[in-house]
């Protein structure tokens, strides 16, 4: 019963002398921008539709870059409220075997965030 005392004492301390710093840095982790890309198919076939969905801050801008063997292709994109935007990539022809990255930006308030993914086109 002591010890359970002690120990609630010493949480209700920490809260109260942690609590401030923990506050200032909330602010700042909640506005940090992220970038996260992932394809809705990662072995697409050739002359398919795929999906790069990004999760990003709300309304930050998005550009994607796929990398293909003779060609880049750029698309800009705004996310949506949550945070999340899609764009979409008709492969056409694109390489069979070929690994495609693709690369995105995402800008907010003049800070940038960069990540990628990839996708290798089949028959």
């Amino acid at each position: 019963m002591l010890h359970t005392l002690r120990l609630r004492i010493a949480l209700i301390s920490a809260a109260l002398v942690l609590g401030p710093m923990l506050a200032a840095v909330a602010p700042a982790e909640a506005n940090a921008l992220v970038c996260r890309a992932s394809m809705s198919d990662s072995t697409p076939k050739q002359y398919s539709n795929v999906t790069v969905r990004v999760r990003t801050a709300a309304y930050a801008k998005v550009r994607t870059v796929a990398h293909y063997k003779t060609t880049n292709t750029t698309k800009p994109r705004t996310a949506n409220s949550a945070g999340r935007a899609n764009v979409g990539y008709y492969i056409s022809g694109a390489t069979p075997g070929y690994r495609v990255r693709v690369n995105v930006t995402v800008t907010k308030n003049g800070r940038t965030r960069t990540c990628a993914t990839s996708f290798v086109p089949h028959r």
